[in-house]
């Protein structure tokens, strides 16, 4: 559906993006993360056609964005992080506004214009001025206006920002039921955004691609946590040669042990690790693989970018 390589994108001598490659197949939602300046939005404009790459190239849907720049907008719906309301318009009348500047010819607008409203659950306020609307129901509206087209593809930036718990369900779950029709890729600063209803998540740092791992992926690890009350060198001793104690430290049970398994088999090893330290009479009170999280992965990327820029300016 989306296949992006190397592009690159300058504003003067600032590299905003900096060769990046993904794809991101049809029906998967993709979390767009990265700090403030890290290229998302950038790559958000170059994917809807707003902004040309300075290099590389981006095919959607078997279409160049170069050659195609009108045909592949209008495969794409996007809510902007400010949204593109008229406040003094209704809800109907501002979708019949950006129905006509989709082109949606007028036999087929007002059944548009409905499947919109019910989409986006508005029918109670559709010929309510959007500037008495909550910023919950506003919020709604912009996605209302990027699904008008029936497109294949929504970008949306930030669409829980300023949402209160129950609004930012109520869009989680929208979001859900946008992906059984459209490939989502969704920009967000919010973690648990990303852990709610994401397949898949890129992470972006000083414009690079840092990571591009399914949530499963992601969150997998080829390390195990052990608490016990086995010293460091009694670990060590029924660890095979491929396994690495990499740290350890005081726990409420005794000592906490991070072991490295590299290739090994993680369930086949808990099993040795458990069964030779019971043998010699170490208590066990937790062995279990560790998995990691997404706030633990992102500071990790922020903490090894900024060991490499001490290390070249000490250099």
């Amino acid at each position: 559906m989306i296949h992006v390589e190397n592009i690159s994108r300058k504003y003067g001598d600032f590299t905003a993006v900096d060769n990046v490659s993904f794809k991101i197949p049809a029906g998967e939602i993709v979390g767009l993360l990265g700090h403030n300046g890290a290229g998302k939005t950038t790559i958000m404009k170059m994917l809807t056609g707003f902004i040309e790459a300075n290099s590389g190239n981006i095919i959607i849907n078997g279409l160049d964005i170069t050659e195609d720049a009108n045909a592949v907008k209008a495969l794409i719906g996007y809510l902007p992080e400010n949204l593109p309301v008229y406040p003094e318009l209704s809800i109907v009348d501002y979708l019949a506004y950006c129905a006509d500047m989709r082109n949606i010819p007028e036999t087929e607008r007002d059944a548009a214009i409905a499947r919109a409203i019910a989409q986006t659950q508005l029918q109670e306020k559709a010929i309510q001025p959007i500037s008495t609307l909550s910023r919950g129901f506003k919020q709604r509206v912009g996605v209302a206006q990027a699904l008008l087209h029936k497109p294949k593809i929504l970008i949306l930036d930030e669409p829980t920002n300023g949402l209160d718990p129950q609004q930012t369900q109520q869009m989680r779950q929208l979001i859900l039921d946008l992906a059984k029709e459209a490939t989502v890729i969704l920009s967000t600063h919010i973690m648990q955004e990303v852990d709610a209803v994401c397949d898949r998540v890129l992470i972006l740092h000083g414009g690079k691609l840092a990571v591009n791992e399914s949530m499963d992926e992601l969150r997998s690890s080829s390390q195990i946590q052990l608490d016990s009350d086995a010293s460091d060198s009694q670990v060590k001793a029924v660890l095979p040669e491929r396994a690495k104690l990499m740290a350890s430290e005081n726990c409420e049970s005794g000592m906490r042990h991070v072991i490295d398994c590299a290739e090994l088999n993680i369930a086949e090893l808990i099993a040795d690790i458990s069964s030779k330290l019971i043998t010699k009479g170490t208590r066990i009170f937790a062995i279990h693989p560790l998995q990691r999280d997404l706030e633990t992965v992102f500071r990790n990327i922020s903490l090894e970018a900024d060991k490499n820029r001490e290390m070249n300016d000490a250099a």
